[in-house]
């Protein structure tokens, strides 16, 4: 059972609806970290699917705060291959909105600024590219995002190992 996320030094939060195809991608590496790796106590792995919002909400207003988050979640840019990963600079996102009932729309992005210029909480996002996005209802990822997966796993496994733990200074 997770503790409130005050009590954990690094949130791992991976974003998306499992029933829109590639979008769930950040529900999928949870689950993957879940069962095959064994992480730190400090550290809580989150499916939060497409309520993101509210958990940078909750960071704010925390008063004690998380050292670290680690966003993964999925894009649609012309300039990468499906399945390619990266890290996004938070300052480089352009907000697109598209609709105010957007489920797999890219979260807070006001939230993630705020919080990383306001707060000490270091925050990674990482993505990866979609092979396709369906318009309806149509679970499963691609297999370009399957294969991303272990990929992605050790991307933040490698983030996590740079994270401190409360006992250490930041």
């Amino acid at each position: 059972m997770l503790k409130p996320i005050a009590e954990y030094d690094c949130l791992v939060c991976g974003c998306g609806n499992l029933l829109i195809g590639d979008d769930g991608f950040g529900p999928a590496v949870i689950h993957h970290l879940e069962e095959h790796h064994s992480l730190p106590d400090f550290v809580a792995l989150i499916d939060c699917g497409t309520s993101i919002r509210d958990i940078l909400f909750d960071i704010i207003l925390a008063p004690r705060k998380p050292r670290r988050v680690i966003i993964v979640d999925v894009t649609d840019s012309g300039s990468m291959a499906p399945g390619e990963i990266r890290d996004i600079d938070i300052d480089q996102i352009r907000p697109e909105k598209r609709s105010d009932f957007a489920l797999h729309q890219f979260p807070g992005i006001n939230l993630l600024k705020e919080i990383k210029d306001q707060t000490q909480v270091d925050i990674s996002v990482f993505v990866a590219q979609v092979a396709a996005m369906p318009s309806e209802v149509q679970p499963g990822l691609s297999e370009p995002l399957r294969r991303a997966i272990p990929a992605m796993c050790d991307r933040i496994l490698s983030a996590i190992g740079n994270t401190p733990t409360a006992s250490e200074e930041p």
